[in-house]
């Protein structure tokens, strides 16, 4: 890593001076990616980032789904915090909605958590 300090290593992963047009780029790559998500699966906020090809924006992906319109499409409650923890509380109307679609679709959850190894989505990278 090329950067030697927690602000050398943020800058790096930092998108200064975005024009609309690339900003608009991201939150399409990270659409398309996060709609390939099969239902029973579950993707982390980083790992989304990286698959989306925007490196470690994991920060910046959550920011984004909190403001998708109600009614979108796109399976939001798939996408889960590090280690495959529920970040939306519980409770609260999404924390709900949440817990319910991922139990609907047969994704276990135990202690707030949900085990990566068994729900969590790897796709097999293209060859060639």
């Amino acid at each position: 890593m090329i950067g030697t300090n927690k602000k050398e290593v943020a800058a790096e992963h930092a998108w200064p001076n975005v024009s609309a047009a690339s900003a608009e780029a991201r939150r399409e790559a990270l659409y398309l990616t996060l709609a390939q998500v099969p239902e029973g699966r579950v993707v982390t906020y980083g790992q989304l980032a990286e698959l989306a090809g925007l490196g470690r924006a994991a920060r910046w992906v959550g920011r984004t789904l909190s403001q998708l319109p109600q009614e979108t499409r796109l399976p939001w409650h798939r996408v889960l915090a590090a280690g495959g923890r529920l970040s939306l509380a519980i409770g609260t109307p999404s924390g709900i909605e949440q817990r319910a679609r991922l139990r609907a679709e047969g994704v276990s959850i135990q202690n707030d958590r949900v085990d990566m190894r068994r729900h969590g989505w790897h796709p097999i990278p293209p060859k060639g």
